[in-house]
């Protein structure tokens, strides 16, 4: 179990969309043709665009070795045709699904570039980080269990000698975390959920928690250890994770607008 950050995003695809745009139409000059049916440049682009996001490098050498790819995929592509593999029910099924997840990606990426982000809600979406993040950040250890009388007798053990971070190692179901002692890095109130993060801030330098805290993961324990002054980036150095986090409510906005437009039987 790793504790939610409040940094974290949900896996939509949104940052790495930012990065990509469709590919322009070019006219249908064909890289090579196999049995007389032509492979487009078109396509070969457009895959070393989609690696050049990833930070691959574009070099005569790789497009000659895609090149070769595509050929042997068409040649084999070709072959499943002739033995009518295109009419089994589970190949139908697989085409319709990547139909359906390329014109959800074209979706994506069109939102993105008719909906800019202004300078103004990026500022906006810094000064409200700033806000919820505060201004300290805690270094603290946790026992994570499944029930709330485990964690009042590691509480009790705790206070009659025993050492947490000991406990943790034997006890602890955060796997994150259990190998070091229950150790947590440092991070803002505002990375944790919210009970976790409302008993934290509420401790003392090497205080424990008197009660077990409940979160969704289980029953902590919690020890703050200590306390330091929050450096929050400046704005420029954050602007494209700004922008990504935006985009993001905004996406979500949209999509759940659609589904409520939508009939679903």
């Amino acid at each position: 179990m790793q504790l939610i950050k409040f940094s974290q995003l949900m896996a939509i695809g949104i940052s790495g969309l930012i990065t990509v745009t469709a590919a322009q139409a070019q006219p249908a000059v064909p890289m090579a043709k196999v049995n007389g049916v032509a492979i487009p440049q078109s396509r070969l682009d457009f895959i070393m665009k989609a690696r050049a996001t990833q930070g691959q490098p574009d070099t005569p050498e790789v497009r000659r070795a895609l090149r070769d790819d595509l050929i042997a995929e068409e040649v084999i592509a070709q072959e499943a045709l002739r033995k009518g593999l295109d009419k089994d029910p589970e190949i139908i099924a697989q085409l319709e699904i990547a139909r359906q997840t390329a014109l959800v990606r074209a979706y994506q990426i069109d939102y993105i570039k008719t909906h800019p982000v202004s300078d103004e809600a990026m500022r906006k979406e810094y000064d409200a980080l700033k806000i919820q993040m505060g201004d300290k950040e805690y270094k603290a250890r946790h026992v994570l269990v499944a029930t709330e009388a485990e964690a009042k007798n590691i509480i009790a053990s705790i206070k009659k000698g025993a050492r947490l971070d000991k406990i943790a190692q034997e006890k602890s179901t955060d796997t994150g975390s259990k190998s070091k002692g229950g150790e947590l890095d440092w991070s803002p109130a505002g990375n944790y959920v919210a009970p976790f993060a409302e008993a934290l801030t509420k401790l003392n330098k090497g205080q424990l928690t008197e009660q077990p805290v409940q979160t969704p993961f289980g029953w902590h324990v919690i020890r703050l250890d200590d306390v330091r002054p929050l450096k929050i980036p400046p704005f420029e150095e954050i602007k494209n994770n700004l922008t990504q986090r935006v985009l993001q409510r905004q996406f979500e906005g949209a999509v759940n607008e659609l589904r409520a437009k939508a009939k679903v039987e």
